[in-house]
């Protein structure tokens, strides 16, 4: 079941940070892949992927996040997308900007210009390049300085799958006390982790789960909405699955879920940003070529992600 006092309270407030009535952080959300044509950022292509988006009940929106490639793109391309998509999304959605590197000074100028640009709250990542040192007191450093001097609140992005760190509950709970960090977005499949975290943290603070292999058991463990790349391709579905829970029709939201694990499957642990792209070419956004160093999946990989969406139901 939900967690009913920690929804409860969410459901029924929005944030509100040094007197700013900010949007409420829950729901759906996809990390949106970055359209690349001659290797250089389409935004054409981006502003026709949101005709199809704007029209599901996806809550929000991540900009730079590990599935738009952001480790590949320069400071001033990351801010022409935030003001991109800050001009492409309806007034009511919310824009998160993935904004977090190694550089703490780095981090807070990106943050704070995407802020100038209209984004909602920035999602930083954790550190991890001399991974041997960042330990609890490292991180807890790390985003109490970036917290201090940033203009919109931040969501700590756990994502031990790129990073090789993992940031811990306690460390979680410590960081929260923060008034400027409101929540965290746990892409590890640690069910235990996610309840842990949930348990030491206030109810205010919220957790957003990061893979849709683990959105059914999160959400029913207390997490308020997730951030999938799932999302991108089968926006609807990963709604829906929220939306089920929420009415307490857990089998209906089962099905969906076991319908949509082995595309999730695909488009992240397999096939990665590649895949993502392909599938949603596929299914009529456009998602192009990933930018170098990465390379297009070849076609027999496309064949198979093109069997595992008509398996699924996403293709006709």
């Amino acid at each position: 079941m939900i967690t009913s006092s920690r929804s409860f309270f969410l459901s029924s407030i929005l944030q509100n940070y040094n007197g700013n009535y900010m949007k409420q952080l829950k729901g759906i959300m996809p990390p949106i892949a970055t359209p690349f044509v001659n290797n250089e950022i389409a935004l054409d292509k981006l502003s026709q992927n949101f005709l199809k988006w704007n029209k599901t009940g996806l809550s929000g929106f991540i900009v730079m996040g590990s599935n738009g490639e952001s480790v590949f793109l320069t400071h001033d391309e990351k801010l022409k997308l935030v003001e991109s998509v800050k001009k492409n999304i309806p007034g009511d959605k919310l824009l998160i900007a993935g904004t977090g590197s190694d550089s703490i000074k780095e981090t807070i100028s990106l943050t704070n210009d995407a802020a100038d640009l209209g984004a909602d709250y920035a999602l930083i990542l954790t550190p991890s390049f001399y991974k041997s040192e960042m330990n609890p007191a490292a991180f807890i450093k790390y985003f109490f300085a970036v917290a201090d001097k940033t203009k919109i609140p931040v969501i700590i992005y756990n994502v031990p799958k790129f990073t090789g760190v993992d940031i811990e509950a306690e460390t979680v709970a410590k960081l929260a006390e923060h008034k400027n960090i409101i929540g965290i977005k746990n892409s590890s499949e640690n069910i235990r982790q996610i309840i842990e975290m949930i348990d030491q943290t206030p109810k205010d603070f919220v957790m957003i789960v990061g893979t849709a292999s683990v959105l059914y058991s999160g959400l029913a463990v207390g997490a308020v909405g997730g951030i999938l790349a799932l999302a991108n391709i089968a926006p609807n579905e990963c709604v829906q699955i929220q939306k089920y829970i929420e009415e307490g029709k857990h089998a209906e939201a089962l099905e969906i879920q076991r319908k949509m694990l082995p595309v999730n499957k695909a488009v992240t642990a397999k096939y990665g940003v590649a895949g993502l792209k392909a599938a949603m070419d596929l299914i009529g956004y456009f998602g192009g070529q990933p930018r170098l160093p990465l390379s297009p999946l070849n076609d027999s990989d496309k064949q198979q992600i093109k069997q595992t969406l008509l398996n699924a139901g996403l293709l006709q």
